[in-house]
């Protein structure tokens, strides 16, 4: 059992029948009355983010999330095909249960695929990936890095808001996490 006050983000909980994912977790203070816990909640099974308040003292059964390392193969239709890299077993994901993730990896990339028993609940990606500029408004001379930026298509359809001299064709680190450019690969 986990306490409200300890989820943090990443963390999976059961609450009833449902497997959450924590994405944000905040205590807040009220002028008056308790103190509630805040979260961003996303359904692991349906994919639907929502959020929603507890008390600190709730109890949740904590889920236990194996990992199993794999190879993104590709997407046919609306499925998402990947490959265990140990048993070469295959695993059939469908999409919409993992299109967020599927901006970051190209085919062949190596992840993570999350179990819970022996559902398969999604995949967890590597904390950076380097992906390529495919379109984005043409590089400003004089441009520094300080600029505000503008917005590049990568080769996975990810929009990431990049440095004013980045050109098409430019390899860039990008952060899983946040979605945010890191610096030229």
């Amino acid at each position: 059992m986990v306490l409200a006050k300890d989820l943090k983000s990443g963390m999976t909980f059961l609450n009833g029948d449902k497997l959450l994912r924590v994405m944000e977790a905040s205590h807040h203070k009220p002028g008056k009355g308790n103190t509630i816990m805040r979260m961003k909640l996303k359904d692991v099974r349906s994919g639907s983010t929502f959020d929603d308040t507890y008390r600190p003292e709730d109890k949740f059964e904590q889920a236990v999330i194996e990992t199993v390392n794999a190879q993104y193969l590709y997407q046919m239709d609306d499925t998402a095909f990947f490959m265990n890299n140990e048993t070469y077993d295959q695993y059939e994901i469908p999409v919409e249960q993992v299109k967020d993730e599927l901006l970051y990896v190209l085919e062949n990339t190596d992840v993570k695929i999350q179990f819970y028993g022996t559902e398969v609940i999604g995949i967890q990606l590597p904390t950076t990936v380097i992906l390529e500029v495919t379109d984005t408004q043409p590089s400003i001379k004089g441009a520094t890095v300080t600029g505000s930026g503008k917005p590049a298509t990568m080769e996975t359809g990810l929009v990431v808001n990049v440095p004013d001299f980045v050109e098409v064709g430019t390899k860039l680190e990008i952060n899983t996490m946040t979605g945010e450019y890191l610096k030229r690969a």
